[in-house]
């Protein structure tokens, strides 16, 4: 296995309140496989899946709609490890690799948690200097990266 393949191909969004831009609220979501673990809906991409695709498949399976638009778009693929805890679960990947998106909720979008395979147990929308306080720390390093990106263009 190559280097580059001990990191699982992953897109991960930012979500954005249909009341953006007046209100720059973000989505962020309690993990119901860990204590009081918040974080941005992610997800693998499948074999021969495109980003896109992935990105929306994502969208439906952890939040139950695809009813949101991309805003933005991280330029780069962006890296992490995973905690040894979490790592043991996830053989033979020692990380993931990212592709980030800034979308909005588009008005009539429904947040149903319910979904085949829950992930989450609550959600909430917070101003973007409240997301770093409530996300894992093995996390945050990417999470102020992305935001400090989509801040830089005037997207956050």
């Amino acid at each position: 296995m190559s280097k580059k393949d001990l990191y699982r191909p992953n897109v991960a969004m930012i979500i954005v309140s249909n009341n953006y831009p007046q209100k720059k609220e973000i989505f962020i979501a309690k993990r119901n496989d860990l204590d009081d673990i918040w974080q941005f809906p992610q997800g693998g991409i499948d074999k021969g899946e495109e980003v896109h695709e992935a990105l929306f498949r994502e969208l439906e399976e952890e939040i139950g709609t695809h009813k949101a638009k991309i805003v933005g778009e991280y330029p780069k693929w962006i890296s992490y490890d995973f905690p040894q805890k979490i790592a043991k679960k996830m053989k033979p990947y020692k990380g993931q690799t990212q592709r980030y998106f800034l979308m909005k909720l588009k008005k009539n979008a429904e947040i149903n948690l319910d979904t085949k395979h829950p992930e989450f147990e609550d959600y909430k929308f917070v101003s973007v200097d409240e997301v770093l306080d409530l996300t894992a720390s093995f996390k945050k390093p990417v999470y102020e990266k992305v935001i400090k990106y989509f801040k830089k263009e005037g997207l956050l």
